[in-house]
């Protein structure tokens, strides 16, 4: 079994701010709970918490969970007043215009794939607000500011705007990033490989920041959780071989 160390942002009597990684559940799975999951593991070190809410298995990023009742129904509140700020770093396909703006749709399940969800007018209303952040000859790097929390939000909203995730074997059109995508000039393999590794094998799709109000002291607290080194691994090859 993946061990996977814990990464706490901020800790106090009330809330505990913590990074995924990907690969990681956030909560555990409805039909095997004994699956790896980042409550699991914060049970298991700081005794019981509350879900508040989670993020795709294979996004990295920022978390929070409540450590008592009254922090949970504080947190539920503000999520579903949508006070809360939720800023993610997406890589996409192509360079969205304008290069700031918002989707504006609304989003359903997928009539016949089970846990594919599309965007149609029957669905619940979904907007998201972005902003190119850098681009690349054929990838953007963009900020995204969900303002609901619909499944699959970010993914599906860029993709029906044809600038699906570039790593997305779902919406987009590949499920890794190899280097030799981006350097097909001289591209050789190491001495001891066989085949290609790739620069990236999960969602390109990064839980960035969280702005929210403590539920007992009301400050107004901004978390931040950086890019994970394959992450940034990518940006790095794409700012030398892709722009």
């Amino acid at each position: 079994m993946k061990a996977h160390p814990l990464k706490v942002i901020h800790i106090d009597e009330h809330i505990i701010v913590c990074e995924k990684p990907s690969g990681l559940l956030s909560i555990p799975d409805r039909f095997d709970q004994e699956k790896p999951n980042l409550y699991h593991l914060l049970e298991a070190q700081y005794g019981q918490v509350w879900i508040v809410h989670r993020i795709d298995r294979e996004t990295s990023g920022i978390l929070v969970f409540a450590r008592n009742e009254d922090a949970h129904r504080a947190l539920n509140q503000q999520f579903l007043d949508r006070t809360v700020e939720k800023i993610y770093l997406a890589l996409v396909e192509g360079r969205p215009m304008p290069p700031t703006g918002e989707i504006n749709k609304a989003i359903a399940p997928h009539p016949s794939i089970a846990g594919k969800m599309i965007t149609s007018g029957k669905g619940k209303s979904a907007l998201t607000l972005y902003k190119v952040v850098d681009t690349y000859k054929a990838y953007a790097l963009v900020e995204a500011d969900i303002k609901t929390g619909r499944t699959h939000q970010i993914r599906v909203h860029f993709a029906s705007i044809g600038h699906p995730l570039a790593v997305d074997p779902v919406y987009g059109k590949r499920a890794a990033f190899f280097l030799s995508e981006i350097k097909t000039h001289r591209f050789n393999l190491k001495k001891d490989q066989d085949e290609e590794q790739a620069l990236v094998s999960r969602l390109t799709l990064h839980a960035h920041k969280l702005t929210l109000d403590h539920p007992a002291t009301g400050e107004r607290m901004a978390f931040t959780c950086e890019l994970p080194k394959d992450f940034r691994a990518l940006l790095s090859q794409l700012d030398k071989w892709g722009r």
